[in-house]
């Protein structure tokens, strides 16, 4: 879910969510109400009979959490609990599994933090020293919970540099990949151009980090 856009670097597009300013008294979606309780049902139902085949057949199989978390009250009827860092945490400890762990949508758990620029890279540590995290979507944003806009990965409230010592520190050797990049209004490709900003920046941040002591 997103509110809007705003004019970012260059005049391109970025993607916004602010609360305050999303649609009030929509209906229901087609799922009904759905509370934190019965969300919980149901995915343990879900991991209780997946996970062992994925653990019989070495399959990793990773969630990406909810984008973008909601208020414990939910919106439109259902409490999103895959939407905070505690509920995410809950999830990876059901079951427990190498196989079961995510995809650690950078972006998105930055989204769930009041100040993603400080408290972001203990929540790398604590999934990434756990070996839960499969994939990372390398995405930055600049605001917090309720209100912000993702930007280029360079201008973002997060210190990329500082995120990449992290995850070799815990070990991770998975990708780094590009998330929801920057749109530009003429262009015929919308977000080709920053994809190929975004992949050159995160080379070049690899790189650099293996020289830096």
């Amino acid at each position: 879910m997103r509110s809007g856009t705003v004019r970012g670097r260059g005049d391109a597009l970025y993607t916004a969510w602010k609360l305050a300013d999303a649609p009030k008294d929509l209906p229901l979606t087609k799922a009904g109400a759905v509370t934190a309780d019965l969300f919980w049902e149901r995915i343990t139902y879900f991991l209780d009979r997946v996970v062992p085949v994925a653990n019989e057949y070495k399959v990793k199989i990773a969630l990406h959490p909810h984008d973008p978390g909601v208020p414990p009250c939910g919106y439109r009827g259902v409490q999103r609990v895959l939407g905070t860092v505690e509920g995410v945490k809950r999830f990876v400890q059901i079951n427990e599994s190498p196989y079961h762990g995510l995809n650690f949508c950078q972006g998105t758990m930055s989204e769930m933090l009041q100040n993603p620029g400080a408290e972001i890279y203990d929540v790398i540590r604590w999934f990434g020293e756990r070996g839960k995290i499969f994939n990372v979507h390398f995405r930055n944003i600049r605001g917090h919970r309720d209100d912000f806009v993702e930007t280029f990965p360079d201008e973002g409230d997060v210190d990329f540099v500082k995120a990449v010592k992290i995850y070799r520190e815990v070990g991770y050797d998975g990708l780094l990949m590009p998330d929801h990049a920057p749109r530009f209004k003429d262009s015929p490709n919308g977000a080709n151009e920053s994809f190929a900003f975004d992949f050159g920046y995160i080379r070049g941040l690899l790189q650099a980090e293996a020289h830096i002591v």
